[in-house]
């Protein structure tokens, strides 16, 4: 099968990807620089030394609990020091860290927990209520309970503790009660030092698995795309290959994007930590932290998404310098809009990236270069050591000429392994290492690609993927629901909004605020439809499946039928 090899001016065809694990660009960043900035949070700065200190101390606290090579261990936390160290304890332990999005509902992370079998679970405080109910799906070895107050500098701890100067609300933003539970730990006795020395697992890079993700494939239910050591060592490899103009030591990334996502995971943590990077961990989007934390840290790296620029770009105190001090916007998820692009280059900022990847290839696939060759209005080229075709979606093995759309079809060390436990998933997208995207894309004869149009049905909200069939599945359990589907609306702010068109029970009259509240108890809010627009039926193919192409179009309002009630 021919593949494109053209990657721009200075940057190579090929990247060698060294034969380690993870925890080795750790290892590498604390010799090199142990006393230069890993982590900043709140004001609290963690050095190389101290951060792989604390990675071995968690590994040894695992090893305590009984955790073995190839456990599984759930990681429900958001940005913060405390999510670093047990990611990199874990691997270093020889498990498998699974990420969970904190604010799942308690059904969608039992869900998860299930599937993967997690023996342990580390979670935020706040957290914890959701994660004790979703136990009942899953039961657990151990709950390691961390809180955030826990890596705030001694001096902002005192005044949360002091009653005469704290707030209620301010406090409860940070922490939460939890009850004393079996099987509880807190997060300060896994780092305890160990009284005899752990000696570490040998890896096999390109065996064992570093991370199961929950992504949703192409269909149904979120599965758990397993990448390895290699995986994740090589999209870091060739973040660091790609910008040629990378500084070692001195970078700062502003880690807005949530690390349990595929794209914060690589953009936000590996790659930064690959080249000894300062990462400013932000918990949640916030804008008085998120500005304060640019003008402060003097930030040079901005992974991000559409939504978030515009967000930051609509602050009146953003500064200009700020603003040309980052050396590139790292953008995902989806695409950016020319607006966008124009507000960013008058503040001053001319190196705004526009990249494509799936958690099936660690994440990154393309990205464009960074500098004048950039065309912002594509996704790029394939990254080092990335071959990419674009193939007639019903005939695969067929290549389709420059300029003709098809499905983008894509090879290279970041592509994972396949679906954990779910072979006939995997069939479906892998072959002898290709991975189909289901993607509808365009290749220029120069090598640009244009992605036209994602999976067929999923929807992208601020970045996250909402899988219809999900959401499908629990609006059929109202009983006012007689037949659904779920189909995406572009949104100004968020990229897509979720629509739900419903044909209602004739027995049973509803109105959209039951139905919101509904799924609400069972989805995550970015999940719950903005809009439910009832309708005498769904238009459907021969074999009786629902075709959401026709849902998705405009229609003139036909009576009762066409009119929303969101």
């Amino acid at each position: 099968m021919p593949w494109l090899r053209w990657y721009g001016p200075g940057v190579p065809h090929e990247v060698n990807v060294p034969d380690i694990p993870v925890t080795r660009l750790l290892d590498d960043a604390a010799e090199r620089f142990p006393r230069r900035p890993a982590l900043h949070f709140f004001g609290r700065t963690v050095r190389y030394r101290e951060l792989r200190e604390a990675a071995d101390r968690f590994a040894a606290g695992l090893h305590r609990l009984g955790v073995q090579p190839g456990d599984r261990v759930a990681l429900i936390l958001p940005n913060c020091p405390q999510y670093v160290v047990a990611f990199f304890g874990i691997l270093r332990r020889g498990a498998i860290a699974v990420p969970h999005n904190p604010l799942y509902t308690a059904e969608e992370m039992g869900h998860q927990l299930a599937d993967c079998d997690a023996r342990v679970a580390v979670v935020l405080d706040r957290s914890y209520a959701t994660l004790r109910a979703a136990r009942a799906m899953a039961p657990l070895d151990h709950v390691i309970v961390a809180s955030l107050i826990d890596d705030l500098p001694w001096t902002k701890r005192l005044l949360l503790r002091l009653p005469l100067l704290q707030t209620q609300r301010r406090r409860a933003r940070l922490t939460a009660d939890v009850p004393n539970d079996p099987g509880l730990v807190p997060y300060a006795e896994m780092l305890r030092p160990p009284n005899r020395r752990v000696r570490p697992f040998r890896v096999d890079p390109s065996r064992h698995l570093a991370t199961i993700s929950y992504t949703g494939g192409t269909e149904g239910r979120p599965k758990g795309a397993m990448l390895t050591h290699r995986n994740l060592v090589a999209n870091a490899c060739q973040h660091h290959a790609w910008d040629t103009e990378v500084r070692e030591g001195r970078e700062v990334t502003l880690a807005v994007l949530p690390l349990f996502h595929s794209f914060g995971q690589t953009a936000a943590l590996i790659a930064p930590l690959m080249r000894a990077g300062a990462i400013v961990l932000l918990p949640r989007f916030d804008p008085d932290q998120l500005i304060k934390a640019i003008h402060r840290y003097k930030i040079t790296m901005f992974p991000g998404v559409p939504t978030l620029y515009d967000q930051v770009l609509d602050d009146p105190r953003l500064r200009r310098a700020a603003v040309t001090r980052i050396r590139a916007f790292i953008c995902g998820a989806f695409a950016v809009s020319p607006r966008t692009i124009e507000r960013i280059r008058a503040l001053g900022g001319h190196k705004l990236v526009q990249c494509y990847g799936q958690t099936e290839a660690s994440p990154a696939l393309t990205a464009n270069p960074i500098g004048p060759e950039a065309r912002s209005w594509t996704v790029g080229v394939p990254l080092p050591s990335t071959d990419a075709v674009i193939v007639d979606p019903d005939e695969p093995t067929r290549v389709l000429p420059y300029g003709e759309p098809g499905e983008l079809v894509v090879r290279g060390p970041q592509v994972f392994a396949g679906y954990w436990r779910s072979p006939l998933a995997t069939a479906r997208v892998l072959s002898k290492g290709w991975l189909r995207t289901g993607d509808i894309a365009v290749m220029e004869p120069d090598g640009f690609i244009s992605v036209l149009e994602r999976r067929r049905d999923m929807i992208k909200v601020s970045g996250f993927s909402v899988f219809p069939t999900e959401v499908e599945d629990v609006l059929r359990r109202h009983p006012a629901v007689h037949e659904c589907a779920v189909t995406g609306a572009p949104d100004e702010r968020r990229g897509e909004r979720v629509i739900a068109h419903v044909v209602e029970h004739p027995a049973y009259p509803f109105s959209a605020e039951e139905l919101r509240r509904h799924c609400e108890k069972y989805l995550a809010h970015y999940k719950v439809p903005a809009e439910f627009r009832p309708c005498l039926d769904l238009p459907r193919n021969p074999l009786g499946k629902v075709i959401r192409r026709r849902l998705r179009e405009p229609r003139p309002a036909v009576g009762r039928a066409a009119r929303p009630i969101g």
